[in-house]
């Protein structure tokens, strides 16, 4: 599978993120891994390079696999690269 066909998948299962609480932290990691572009991490997650541009400029949501892809390509945990905020709401309910 080429990459064109496998940003169409990840783009048909990705989430539209308007109004989500989820951040991610790719930008920085990139960086700090020696100034890694996003083509760079694009092949080693197995994804092209405008999946990774929507998923770090946040209009995007990763598939789980992705998300974990992504995690391992900079080796740390996925927590390091994603956050959620949780609603207020679910907090007080806890």
């Amino acid at each position: 599978m080429g990459h064109r066909d496998r940003d169409r998948r990840d783009l048909r299962v990705l989430l539209k993120m308007s109004g989500s609480r989820i951040r991610n932290h790719i930008r920085t990691l990139r960086f700090a891994a020696g100034e890694m572009t996003q083509q760079e991490l694009a092949d080693r997650v197995g994804v092209t390079r405008q999946t990774i541009n929507a998923i770090e400029g946040g209009k995007y949501s990763p598939t789980l696999e992705v998300a974990f892809q992504i995690a391992g390509a900079f080796g740390v945990a996925l927590d390091r690269v994603f956050e959620y905020d949780a609603p207020a709401q679910r907090a007080k309910k806890r």
